[in-house]
C-alpha cells in the first residue's frame, strides 16, 4: 500500500446484508472497497483480479470457507486478511486455524440487532482494517520461515536502537541444565497479529523455568477460552482462562478473559492471585496490558519480567515503565518480526525496555533474565 493512499479492500461474506453493512462502514471510514465476494472462491478470484491491500473474510461461507480461502490466498497472492468471526465455538476454532494459515487478526461480528451493533463498532472496525492493511504479508511469510529455520541473530547481539538482542542458542537444551531464580513471573502483552506469536513464545518457555505466566491478548469475550485451550495443548505449561480470584503457582499460566481487566491482587510464597474487573477500558481496550503489568509491578515481590509483542496502539508502554521501575526485566518484539510495530515501538520509546528481540528469541531473552549467575 502506497504511503498516504487509502487502503483498497475486498469484502467477503455470504450474507448480502453483511456485505453491504461492512462495505458501507469501510467506505465511510475512507477505505476503498474494490470488490465483494459471497464465498471463499469468489474472494480468491477477487484478490487475484484487484490486488487489494486487505481482505475482510467471513469464516463460514458456502463452496469455500474462510480458512480454505485464506490458505489459497496466502499461497498464491499473499494479502493481509482480517477474519470476521461470529461468537460460536466452531467459528472460534476455525478462526484460530485461519490465523495459523496466515490471517493477520480477527474481528468479532456483531449479533442480535446487527446494523445497530455494527454501527457502534464501526470506528473500531475501520481502525483494525487500516492496521491490518499496513502489514506486509511477505515479511510475515519470512517470519514464519524463520521460525522453523531458527534465528540468525547471535546471542548478545545489539539491536538497531542500541538495546541488547538475545539469541536462542539452543535454549530448550540449555534449559534442562540451567538453574533459575525462585518464583519468577512474566507478563506478556499483545494485540494485532499476536495469537500465533504468543503461542510460539509460550511454547518456547520450558517447564524447568517454573514461571508464573500472565497473558493479556486483546481479544473479545468468547474467544479467550478457546485461545487458552490451544495454548495449553501447545506448551508445557498448564494454561487456562482467568477467573476472578484465580491463583497460580510455578508452571501455570492465565489468559486474561475477554472484556475483563486482569489485575494482580495478591502474591505470597510464590503463588499469585488475580482479580477480574469491568472497570472502564484503558487505552480503549479491555483487557488492557497496562492494568495487568502495573498491578504486577505493585504486588509481585519475586523476580518479574514484562514482554510486549506485536500490536497496534500504546497499551503496555505504561506497564513496561512500571515493571522497569520496580526492578523487573522488560523485552519488546522487534520491528522486523512484528505484524504491527505499534505497541513494541511505544514501549521502546519509554526508554524502559531492556532488550529488543525477534519473536523466536523472546523466550530466550526472558529465560536469560531469570538465570542464576
Amino acid at each position: 500500500m502506497a504511503v498516504g493512499s487509502s487502503p483498497r479492500a475486498v469484502v467477503a461474506d455470504d450474507s448480502h446484508f453483511m456485505r453491504s453493512v461492512i462495505s458501507d462502514i469501510l467506505e465511510a471510514g475512507g477505505i476503498d472497497v474494490v470488490a465483494v465476494a459471497k464465498n471463499g472462491r469468489e474472494a480468491v478470484d477477487a484478490v487475484a483480479e484487484t490486488d487489494p491491500d486487505v481482505v475482510t473474510m467471513d469464516v463460514e461461507m458456502p463452496e469455500m470457507n474462510g480458512i480454505e480461502a485464506t490458505d489459497r490466498i496466502m499461497s498464491t497472492r499473499p494479502t493481509p486478511i482480517l477474519m470476521l468471526s461470529a461468537h460460536t465455538d466452531e467459528n472460534a476454532d476455525v478462526t484460530f486455524q485461519a490465523l495459523e494459515k496466515g490471517a493477520v487478526d480477527f474481528f468479532r461480528k456483531p449479533g442480535g440487532e446487527v446494523s445497530m451493533e455494527m454501527s457502534r463498532m464501526q470506528d473500531q472496525l475501520v481502525d483494525v482494517v487500516e492496521s491490518v492493511a499496513a502489514v506486509d504479508p511477505t515479511d510475515s511469510s519470512d517470519v514464519a520461515s524463520a521460525r522453523t529455520a531458527g534465528s540468525g541473530v547471535d546471542a548478545g547481539g545489539v539491536g538497531t536502537d542500541g538495546t541488547d538482542e538475545a539469541g536462542t542458542g539452543g535454549s530448550a537444551t540449555a534449559a534442562a541444565t540451567t538453574e533459575y531464580v525462585d518464583d519468577p513471573t512474566v507478563v506478556i502483552g499483545s494485540s494485532t497479529g499476536g495469537p500465533t506469536v504468543v503461542e510460539q513464545v509460550l511454547s518456547d518457555l520450558p517447564l524447568a523455568a517454573d514461571l508464573r505466566v500472565l497473558v493479556v491478548q486483546h481479544m473479545p469475550s468468547g474467544f479467550t477460552g478457546r485461545f487458552a485451550e490451544r495454548l495449553d495443548a501447545r506448551s508445557e505449561y498448564s494454561v487456562r482462562e482467568a477467573t476472578d480470584g484465580d491463583r497460580i503457582g510455578g508452571g501455570e499460566a492465565l489468559i486474561a478473559a475477554g472484556d475483563y481487566h486482569m489485575e494482580v491482587t495478591g502474591y505470597r510464597r510464590g503463588r499469585l492471585r488475580v482479580g477480574l474487573t469491568q472497570d472502564p477500558p484503558v487505552n480503549n481496550v479491555r483487557p488492557a496490558v497496562d492494568v495487568t503489568m502495573e498491578t504486577a509491578a505493585e504486588r509481585v515481590t519475586g523476580p518479574l519480567a514484562g514482554v510486549i509483542l506485536t500490536g497496534m496502539g500504546e497499551d503496555g508502554a505504561a506497564g513496561v515503565r512500571a515493571i522497569h521501575e520496580a526492578g523487573g526485566y522488560t523485552v519488546a518484539q522487534d520491528e522486523a518480526t512484528s505484524a504491527v510495530f505499534g505497541m513494541p515501538k511505544r514501549a521502546i520509546e519509554t526508554g524502559c525496555v531492556d532488550g529488543v528481540a525477534p519473536v523466536n528469541d523472546v523466550a530466550a531473552a526472558v529465560l536469560d533474565a531469570f538465570e542464576v549467575t
